[in-house]
């Protein structure tokens, strides 16, 4: 009961969704994450793609954190017990859960995002991000002097490792030698440990950090603030920001445009679930470059960036073979 109690509680603070005044909302829509919505990376995402299906569907919304995995298929239940039309679940943690609790509500549409997998109402989502830190792994290998970068995630899951291997592979591509060695947190929240991994690396001569790490990936960026000659990337969302001077470039996913373009087709009844794939040719993943940056590029390497990018984005590069 106390932890029926406590996910009432951060149900009715997180959101506006369920019934009003005993009326079933027409169209009702939520969120799980395994992150804080503030996380300035891959949970905040996700919120504001909540709150565009709010502001241009006229969506009843809710978002729940939920933090422990023991949480995901009581929280995953609730809202097909309440009817809701949608659920996504923000993260490939939620597969396993969505795939058992999705039988028991037919009429719910579910949605895992970064899964592979799909049932008769169970779509998946896969972000090439690979894409982009394949273009980001070239990038460092073109500026480093030391031929190392690192490599810092939350954990080891399907859904984040081909973002790495993309970003070895480009990397590669530029320097058969160039060295990336790569460490998780264990978790996505730990800031202080990805700070202790980051440095590391840097004691290890990397000179550029990709984090994939959500929340804890600010400990990557807080790192390379304070040594000279090491930048980060950062992932997911626009971090070039985050702190000024230490993002060098950020592999970005237009998540709201994702989750636009699925809640649209649920509301309409035209979604077929199915386990689908969005990158570069969908216009959903590209780099950004911090301009600070890019304005340090020698004009051979800045042209060079480009014209890879266009070559991934063409489908002539497979960024996940191997050099």
């Amino acid at each position: 009961m106390r932890r029926l109690a406590a996910w009432m509680l951060a149900l009715s603070l997180a959101g506006c969704g369920g019934e009003r005044d005993g009326t079933r909302d027409a169209f009702q829509v939520a969120l799980l994450t395994t992150g804080p919505v503030s996380d300035q990376g891959w949970n905040e995402s996700a919120h504001d793609g909540l709150r565009r299906i709010e502001a241009e569907l006229g969506a009843s919304v809710t978002t729940v954190e939920s933090l422990e995995k023991n949480q995901f298929e009581e929280n995953l239940r609730e809202f097909g017990s309440r009817g809701y039309d949608l659920v996504f679940g923000h993260a490939y943690e939620f597969q396993d859960a969505t795939l058992r609790v999705a039988r028991d509500f037919p009429r719910t549409t579910f949605v895992v995002i970064a899964g592979n997998e799909s049932a008769s109402n169970v779509g998946s989502v896969h972000f090439k991000l690979e894409d982009a830190t394949y273009v980001l792994g070239a990038l460092a290998a073109h500026v480093s002097t030391s031929g190392v970068a690192g490599l810092v995630g939350g954990e080891e899951i399907p859904s984040l490792v081909p973002g790495f291997d993309g970003f070895e592979n480009g990397a590669r591509s530029v320097d058969p030698a160039f060295r990336v060695i790569t460490k998780y947190v264990g978790n996505w929240h730990d800031v202080a440990l990805a700070r202790e991994h980051a440095e590391a690396l840097i004691e290890a001569g990397a000179q550029f950090l990709f984090q994939n790490a959500d929340k804890a990936g600010l400990g990557v960026f807080q790192a390379a603030s304070e040594h000279d000659g090491v930048w980060a990337f950062g992932s997911n969302r626009d971090q070039n920001d985050v702190i000024p001077g230490a993002v060098f470039a950020s592999a970005v996913i237009d998540v709201p445009v994702a989750y636009m373009g699925i809640a649209r087709e649920v509301k309409e009844r035209t979604y077929r679930p199915s386990a689908k794939q969005m990158g570069v040719r969908e216009g959903v993943v590209r780099v950004v470059m911090n301009p600070e940056a890019a304005s340090t590029l020698a004009p051979d390497v800045a042209r060079s960036v480009a014209e890879l990018g266009a070559q991934v984005a063409s489908g002539e590069i497979d960024v996940l073979a191997a050099p």
